[in-house]
């Protein structure tokens, strides 16, 4: 196997050996073991599915929430002459259906599918005839509700192993013990199997800084470090108003957020991996699958919710092995808002039943009618008709999609739907004013079935295309030939969806799982209470803190965090506190004097401090 699965390396990504744990993880899949990789970002997590896959025959099912990730990762396979497939949200049924019959009849060797796909009836009842080789579970740490990023869709993952009679091969960058062990209970491994690379990542140095003024050290760092950066902000406005005062302190840089349309956000994304962009100003939105390995720091203005999120953002930085630095700027308004946060992210019981019945008593569903409606959802308005605060609602809804009443999507890019309002043997007998909307419904007719029953989606760009039209002049001509009731025309949209599981309850029928509810608002305290303890740590070594939470016990200290770093450095501070007045020159003087009792790497070191920028106070 050893000798197989090295030769694939070597043809289709040109190298001669396995990164650490690679090799063990790839071997267990080989041999036909489900087996839990757990492995840094950067460790190498997608070669670790991919050689076992091409190794043997037949398609993986690769599952993954990132559309961004599913569009790189096919990309990069086909231009290793690997060939892939991607289905995701936004396509269309037909779409769908001729990706599929590839997958089952073609000679394709990856199939990744949203999760959410995995539990719909097309998908379903094309699964028996798919020749699946591996189930992969990319972000595995998703299924598990003790997790950080639990995922409801998820858990359709397991319901494939009655249908699919094939190994997993689950992966992710963040899980505690305790998440491990629930994973593979969750993916029902047939044996515990779970192989674990080492967290460490000697080139990334973890500084933390308690400040006040976090935008002029910010502007510092980008100013100080060279290269690309990433800088995590905690709300959206506060992402543009710093990135405009980098700006303005001669940094180029950008913003990027949720809010964006999704043109412009893969503009942005775009330009930075060209260094278009040096700088990127954004939410936790944006890295999730972009494959950039020379991003030099990763700052984060403030303290994130857990240390999972906050060690898988800051991994961004340095995947490429050169020195770079995970940063976190706070201050004790941070603490306060982590607790706030904890408070509004766990509204009462029977604020969520009250919330259920509003959503129903909103939308003018009765009891005992609803199930299986799709909602397009304005939390704003909603929480307005109803006098709420938009946070507690969002997090109520949240905690329905997990006691599975409903599914939340936010910012989710809803089709074009047109359908055909009048009769087809009539059609041609209708006096239109333009050749053009003549033209449209040729294509329209050619393209979608069932569009005389109701409206179905469709892809504006081919459809402008086979019109001869730009996608503007489409929109217009929709518009156009609607007026004369000829078509219904719903233009596509962003806007977040409620999906409904069931008919609505009766109040005092709502399920909220009270001790679910106990268990989840335990499990985000005391990974709230961890991130608090990061920041304010004063003695131990970063890298040896957060290897210890996932649960590394043998470690040593990295040497180039800020802790470690005050250590070597205090020589340096008490002879500066010994000499007030004291010049340069009497320093340089001191490190060259054996008897000053400075180390003989102070001048040296105190040299590279200069040049970075980071001499001690």
């Amino acid at each position: 196997m050893k000798t197989e699965a090295l030769d694939v390396l070597k043809q289709y990504w040109g190298y001669d050996a396995f990164r650490p744990m690679q090799e063990e993880i790839i071997s267990a899949a080989a041999d036909g073991r489900d087996v839990l990789a757990i492995l840094p970002t950067g460790g190498g997590k997608s070669v670790c599915f991919q050689i076992p896959a091409l190794m043997r025959d037949g398609i993986a099912l690769v599952v993954t929430p990132l559309i961004a990730l599913m569009k790189d990762q096919v990309q990069n396979l086909e231009a290793r002459g690997i060939k892939a497939l991607a289905i995701h949200a936004g396509m269309e049924r037909r779409e769908v259906e001729i990706l599929l019959g590839n997958a089952a009849y073609g000679d394709f060797k990856f199939l990744y599918v949203s999760p959410e796909r995995l539990g719909t009836p097309l998908f379903q009842s094309w699964l028996p005839v798919l020749p699946v080789s591996y189930i992969v579970v990319d972000e595995a740490h998703c299924i598990s509700q003790w997790g950080y990023d639990f995922r409801p869709d998820y858990l359709e993952i397991s319901a494939l192993r009655k249908v699919v009679d094939a190994p997993v091969i689950a992966l992710t960058a963040t899980a505690t013990p305790r998440v491990a062990e629930d994973i593979m209970d969750k993916l029902a491994f047939r044996e515990r199997l779970l192989l674990k690379g080492g967290f460490e990542r000697p080139n990334l140095s973890y500084i933390v800084r308690s400040c006040e003024d976090k935008t002029g050290q910010l502007l510092d760092i980008c100013r100080g470090v060279p290269g690309s950066g990433i800088v995590y902000m905690r709300n959206r406005r506060r992402c543009e108003e710093v990135a405009a005062f980098l700006t303005a302190g001669g940094v180029q840089a950008s913003w990027y957020h949720a809010g964006l349309g999704t043109t412009v956000r893969a503009e942005r994304q775009e330009a930075w991996k060209r260094g278009e962009i040096r700088v990127m100003v954004c939410t936790n939105a944006f890295g999730m699958g972009i494959d950039k390995p020379d991003v030099r720091f990763v700052v984060h203005m403030g303290l994130p919710e857990s240390p999972e999120s906050y060690f898988q953002e800051a991994g961004r930085a340095g995947r490429d092995g050169l020195r770079s630095y995970a940063v976190l700027l706070w201050n004790g308004t941070d603490v306060r808002r982590l607790k706030q946060l904890l408070e509004v992210s766990f509204p009462s019981l029977e604020y969520i039943a009250d919330i259920y019945q509003k959503l129903h008593i909103f939308f003018g569903i009765p009891y005992e009618n609803g199930a299986g409606r799709q909602l397009k959802f304005d939390l704003d308005a909603f929480a307005k008709h109803f006098g709420l605060k938009p946070p507690a609602v969002h997090y109520a809804l949240k905690y329905l999609e997990r006691s599975q009443h409903l599914t939340f999507s936010e910012d989710v890019e809803i089709a074009t739907q047109v359908g055909i309002l009048a009769d087809r043997n009539a059609l041609y007998d209708i006096d239109l004013p333009d050749p053009a909307m003549v033209r449209l419904l040729e294509v329209l007719m050619r393209r979608y079935s069932g569009i005389f029953s109701y409206p179905v989606p469709i892809r504006e760009e081919p459809v402008a295309d086979a019109c001869g039209l730009t996608v503007p002049q489409l929109r217009q001509l929709l518009y156009r030939t609607s007026l004369e009731h000829v078509i219904k025309y719903i233009p596509g949209d962003r806007c977040s969806v409620v999906f409904l599981h069931h008919n609505r309850l009766m109040p005092g029928n709502v399920n909220l799982q009270k001790d679910k509810y106990a268990f989840l608002l335990e499990n985000a305290k005391a990974r709230s209470d961890a991130m608090a303890e990061y920041a304010s740590e004063a003695s131990e070594c970063r890298s040896r803190w957060l290897l210890r939470y996932f649960g590394q016990e043998e470690t040593t200290d990295c040497g180039s965090c800020d802790i470690c770093r005050g250590r070597k450095d205090a020589p340096v501070r008490s002879w500066w506190t010994g000499h007030p007045g004291a010049s340069l020159q009497d320093f340089r003087a001191a490190c060259a004097d054996p008897s000053s009792g400075l180390p003989p790497d102070a001048l040296a070191r105190y040299r590279k401090m200069l040049d970075e920028g980071t001499l001690p106070d």
